[in-house]
């Protein structure tokens, strides 16, 4: 599937700030509380300027009345996780992107995490370079049955549509989606990666010699030309997982650094 360059927005760093980590693919759950409390903790306790979720940070969002508590009730998981990150920005700036789990976050999400809503992609200028972030999941263009979907999905007409449906049947058909998607991901051998023309178009377009990106649970750094492109993949959280998994990118003044917390 033929894919042009979007124009990317441009994030300037604050002259501050010293220190960024970019998280992505954690696919919050409730039934999923050991990896859940990874992030609490690591929300907590990171000393990072910024933290920028690059999408999937919730297995699935099926609208911001997800974060609704009914009188009397415990606080939804949704709204939980809003206390989490409203906590985690009075210390740091937070930014989010969405994936392909969670494209449905919009403005009522991002005001109770008190954090910043990107584009995708983005350009961070950041240590005296232009990094390209992007949840990733545009880039896997061999994956035509999932682009056709995608772009249905991200059509407002979709997305209002959808949303005037009640909360418990969005829930019940995004359970579905997913059943389907892990179907099929069981009867798959090969799945798609990130198109390496398709990358360097991004990359191109935005100046930028390095693509920060999610989305293919691939963690690894790879050289895409000889002009010093590359595009550098986040691993995905599951702390229930044999090993169990978890990782923050942190970008400082001596580049880029995996950190694993698991």
């Amino acid at each position: 599937m033929p894919l042009t360059a979007p124009p990317p927005a441009v994030l300037h760093a604050p002259t501050g700030w010293r220190t960024v980590e970019c998280i992505s693919d954690l696919h919050l759950q409730a039934s999923e509380p050991a990896t859940v409390a990874a992030w609490q903790h690591y929300m907590a306790t990171t000393t990072a300027d910024a933290v920028f979720m690059l999408g999937d940070l919730f297995e699935v969002w099926v609208g911001d009345d997800a974060l609704d508590t009914p009188p009397g009730a415990p606080p939804s998981f949704a709204a939980t996780c809003a206390a989490t990150c409203r906590a985690t920005a009075q210390r740091c700036a937070l930014y989010f992107m969405h994936g392909n789990r969670d494209f449905l976050a919009g403005s009522r999400f991002a005001a109770q995490c008190q954090l910043t809503l990107l584009a995708d992609p983005t350009v961070l200028v950041f240590g005296g370079q232009r990094w390209l972030l992007s949840h990733g999941d545009a880039l896997c263009v061999d994956d035509t049955a999932y682009q056709q979907f995608r772009a249905m999905v991200r059509q407002p007409a979709w997305q209002s549509a959808f949303l005037t449906r009640p909360l418990a049947e969005r829930e019940a058909l995004a359970r579905g989606m997913r059943d389907s998607s892990e179907q099929h991901k069981r009867a798959t051998t090969v799945y798609a990666d990130v198109d390496t023309p398709a990358a360097l178009q991004w990359l191109q377009a935005a100046n930028a010699p390095t693509l920060v990106h999610g989305h293919t649970h691939r963690p690894g750094q790879h050289t895409l030309d000889g002009a010093g492109h590359q595009r550098v993949v986040l691993s995905d959280w599951d702390l229930a997982a044999t090993p169990p998994r978890a990782e923050v990118l942190r970008l400082d003044a001596q580049g880029l650094h995996r950190v694993p917390l698991a």
